[in-house]
């Protein structure tokens, strides 16, 4: 992704711990062009736990999502007197794990 890992925080905090279908309607409602990126990621893992491990889309919960620092782009912006002055565009990887929650059958 594009973003740093302290504009992603928010976002996950709100959504961790919930049903998959509760956290996509929340991120929905979310005005941060990131919940929209969440969104997907979200959306993803749901639909991979449904096809590869055959799992219930409807008893699926977040188990885990973090985002991790990625590769920084380093940039340079030209200052007073001839000198530059650095810019570093923080990226980050998402990763969101999803489980069956035993307790809805």
């Amino acid at each position: 992704m594009g973003t740093s890992r302290k504009r992603l925080k928010p976002i996950m905090d709100l959504i961790r711990g919930k049903r998959v279908e509760d956290a996509l309607n929340s991120l929905t409602l979310l005005p941060s062009p990131w919940a929209k990126t969440i969104y997907k990621v979200v959306a993803s893992a749901a639909a991979n736990a449904e096809n590869n491990m055959l799992m219930n889309r409807d008893n699926l919960r977040i188990v885990h999502i973090s985002a991790d620092n990625a590769k920084s782009l380093k940039r340079f912006r030209p200052r007073a007197r001839g000198r530059i002055g650095p810019i570093i565009k923080r990226s980050s990887h998402v990763m969101v794990v999803v489980d069956e929650d035993e307790n809805r059958s």
